[in-house]
């Protein structure tokens, strides 16, 4: 694997050292404390970039308020160690606010075995990783498995489950955010239910595309990050959600944020019209879904027949 980064500029390469040393930083206050042994010797074997940044692909579309993310895998040694909340919450918000940092930063957490399991079960996901990976920061030793990729036929016919599941349940999703919104006039309690039905459409969605493409999904309900994953696979869906501007921007942000706020916030606050727009977004992100989806599986059932 790739350990330098000479193929980005000298500015995001300064970004990537800075992410490295805020998840150092920050993991080792998280286990200074200790007792338990798992977590007093706790280490980060493996801090991995990945994604277009990694295949140098990466886009700064600034007119369309396109941009990619960096994208890191930090792989630990105790299954204890990927809860985000205790570990990693003070990272990501300490990268999030770092003026030295301008781009989003988005992170997983695994263990070495459950990344090697994946690889030897041949999950997209983790074969693209370990092909086009790059090591920000490795100890010797935490070797990744061979990945062994799936047959044709095989991944033909998980991808072939994965959409006949998900599909509806985007759709059942969207039937009930219709018949929340017809309800949300004069009523805010039925617009936030909308938007939360909304989120879940275009998690759906997204969760989808990515299981049927890479045989993976985050554990995640972050609508930004799911989307940058998926939008990394297949460009196409970039055009699902109107970025370019201020509004277009807000409306993701609503529909990002109701999964907790349109729940459990007293101020969280949603119009019709953003409700609407927001309802087209998503349809149109279902809609793009499936059309790609039913193309790459027509390509794997090519390969598979051949």
């Amino acid at each position: 694997m790739r350990s330098d980064v000479d193929h980005l500029p000298l500015i995001q390469q300064e970004e990537l050292a800075r992410v490295r040393q805020i998840l150092m930083d920050e993991f080792a206050v998280a286990t200074a404390r200790a007792t338990q042994p798992w977590k007093k010797n706790g280490k980060i074997q493996k801090i991995l970039l990945f994604g277009s940044h990694a295949r140098d692909d990466w886009v700064d579309a600034p007119e369309t308020g396109y941009t990619s993310d960096f994208d890191i895998l930090i792989i630990v040694s105790h299954k204890d160690l990927t809860d985000v909340a205790e570990y990693w919450y003070v990272a990501e918000d300490k990268i999030q606010r770092n003026a030295g940092i301008a781009r989003p930063v988005n992170l997983i957490v695994h263990t070495l075995e459950e990344v090697n399991q994946g690889l030897t079960r041949g999950e997209y996901f983790w074969v693209d990783i370990a092909r086009d990976g790059i090591a920000l920061y490795e100890l010797p030793g935490a070797e990744l498995a061979t990945p062994r990729p799936l047959t044709a036929a095989d991944a033909y016919e998980m991808a072939s489950d994965y959409l006949a599941e998900w599909l509806p349940s985007i759709d059942r999703a969207l039937t009930t955010a219709s018949i929340q919104l017809a309800q949300g006039e004069n009523d805010l309690g039925w617009r936030k239910d909308t938007a939360f039905t909304l989120h879940q459409a275009a998690e759906r969605a997204y969760t989808c595309y990515l299981l049927l493409r890479c045989h993976h999904v985050p554990r995640s309900h972050n609508l930004k990050f799911l989307r940058s994953l998926a939008e990394d696979k297949e460009p196409r869906l970039v055009d699902s959600w109107p970025r370019a501007t201020k509004l277009d921007r807000r409306r993701f942000e609503l529909a990002k944020r109701a999964y907790v706020e349109a729940r459990y916030s007293a101020s969280y606050e949603v119009g019709g019209d953003d409700l609407q727009a927001i309802t087209d977004a998503v349809r149109n992100l279902r809609n793009t879904v499936e059309a790609v989806s039913r193309e790459w599986l027509d390509g794997l059932r090519e390969k598979a027949s051949a």
